[in-house]
């Protein structure tokens, strides 16, 4: 979260590599409303503050996330690419 003083609140979505996938106008929203969508989105919520976050959503929190694929078991056909082999424009 990133405030910027000013600026109409919105809510934008990145995938992995910090590429913008989509952005929702927060404005006309109430606080149950933007919570509501960010569980229709899929994002990941503690029941407590203390409670730890499970692995598959560390680095992206939204249930689509690229990683969730590859945190659960890898396939046995085909082994994982190497560093060398995936490239991270950002990274």
């Amino acid at each position: 979260m990133k405030h910027l003083p000013g600026a109409d609140p919105e809510l934008v979505l990145l995938n992995h590599y910090y590429e913008e996938l989509d952005r929702i106008d927060l404005s006309d929203m109430t606080r149950s409303e933007i919570n509501e969508l960010l569980d229709q989105l899929g994002f990941y919520k503690k029941a407590q503050p203390e409670d730890q976050v499970p692995e598959e959503f560390r680095f992206a929190p939204a249930k689509d996330s690229p990683f969730r694929e590859t945190a659960r078991a890898p396939s046995s056909s085909t082994p994982p690419p190497t560093d060398a082999e995936v490239k991270h424009p950002e990274l």
